[in-house]
């Protein structure tokens, strides 16, 4: 699908050092906190709740208020309620399928916040969070999961790209509208969102390799969620999905992915890199999957619930909390008019996709060819038949 470029608003920053400057001039970042396996990880906050220090990130999220950090705790609580209501809605039969992004809410919501209006996104089918923070209404999303549109939105009213179902393939799409931004001379950036599974497809690579010959202004975040449906991440890779990124000429960087300020931080530095013309970043969120693959999926059959209980103390949303209360930046009042504002979105969005006219059923058929074509008028014409016998069955009293 084309997309026109909207970013060329500003001209793109050329100063020297920073104009042609490609990623193997540059290392992949260092940071103090390593995992049990030695993996360089950043982290701002801990599962605790805790404030630690990083010389190369704190600058980032320096600034932020009190305010800005409620309106984060706020978008991730938001995003789970959707997220739950929707799960709802696919269980009682008004959606076909759902995917949900429970426990990835910090990856979504901290790497969206760092995004500027004038950048361009491209998510897959799992990014409720990003699109929150791009400003697209949570029913939009609901109509192709029901079933009754194609998308539910228009791309370039909020530079958010439409859904994608085909694994891996937007990191293309993203690799070439940063091009296109680059060379119309615009300051902005794009940034691609997969996970764990679409790493290991060729579209990826491939996406790897142009932005990286061309010094395109792109973001790579894969939220590597442990798992690729039922294939665990060591199935796919023998080095840690971050470090891939040194093959191709570029950094990588591992941040914690149930850690917004993290998300939030590591991002920022990403899309101002890409901004000054250093190329593109790959960001791997180390998160997890809480839920199934989607709602026809069932992890118990392939993971241990042990798993997802030490998962669940790392929960994203309770580790802000946690920091909130403790620097006394929100009272019970706020979470408790929070409460009734997240009620109040499920009942929106539940209403809303009961709501929803069906689609017209033979509008599968249009648009096939431009000057029709005959196999077409013949499979119309029997499901126009197969339509009727229904109708038929009923007037019969059948």
């Amino acid at each position: 699908m084309t997309v026109e470029s909207s970013a060329a608003r500003k001209p793109r920053r050329t100063a020297a050092g920073k104009a042609g400057t490609t990623g193997t001039e540059r290392t992949t970042r260092t940071t103090a906190k390593k995992t049990s396996n030695g993996t360089e990880l950043v982290q701002l906050l801990t599962p605790e709740g805790k404030r630690v220090k990083n010389a190369e990130y704190d600058t980032y999220v320096a600034g932020i208020t009190p305010e800005e950090l409620r309106g984060l705790y706020r978008d991730m609580v938001l995003t789970r309620r959707f997220d739950a209501e929707a799960t709802s809605l696919q269980r009682q039969g008004e959606l076909g399928l759902w995917a949900s992004l429970l426990g990835q809410e910090a990856a979504q919501i901290g790497s969206g916040r760092a995004t500027r209006e004038d950048d361009y996104v491209f998510p897959t089918y799992r990014e409720h969070g990003v699109a929150w923070c791009r400003g697209v209404d949570p029913t939009n999303l609901l109509g192709m999961f029901r079933g009754v549109n194609n998308g539910g939105w228009d791309p370039n009213s909020n530079n958010f790209q439409l859904y994608t179902i085909v694994i891996g393939s937007q990191t293309l799409h993203a690799t070439g509208y940063a091009m296109g931004i680059a060379k119309d001379g615009a300051d902005s950036a794009v940034i691609a969102y997969f996970g764990d599974g679409a790493s290991s497809q060729g579209d990826v690579a491939e996406s790897f390799t142009f932005s990286a010959v061309y010094n395109a202004p792109v973001v790579f975040f894969c939220q590597n969620n442990q798992w690729a449906i039922s294939e665990p991440t060591e199935k796919q890779s023998r080095v840690p999905l971050y470090q891939r990124a040194q093959g191709f000429g570029f950094p990588g960087v591992r941040v914690d992915g149930n850690d917004v300020l993290a998300c939030l931080a590591v991002t920022k530095w990403a899309l101002e890199r890409a901004r000054n013309g250093e190329g593109p970043t790959l960001v791997e969120a180390f998160t997890y999957r809480m839920g199934a693959h989607t709602t026809s999926d069932d992890p118990t059959r392939y993971r241990h619930d042990d798993e997802r209980a030490a998962w669940e103390a790392k929960d994203p949303i309770l580790r802000l909390r946690r920091y909130l209360e403790a620097s006394n930046h929100a009272d019970e009042g706020f979470f408790a008019e929070l409460e009734a504002e997240s009620e109040a979105l499920g009942k929106r969005v539940r209403e809303a996709v009961r709501a929803m006219p069906d689609p017209d059923h033979f509008a599968i058929f249009e648009n096939v060819y431009a000057d029709g074509h005959a196999l077409v008028d013949e499979e119309r014409a029997q499901f126009a038949a197969y339509q009727a016998s229904f109708a038929d069955a009923e007037a019969e009293g059948v």
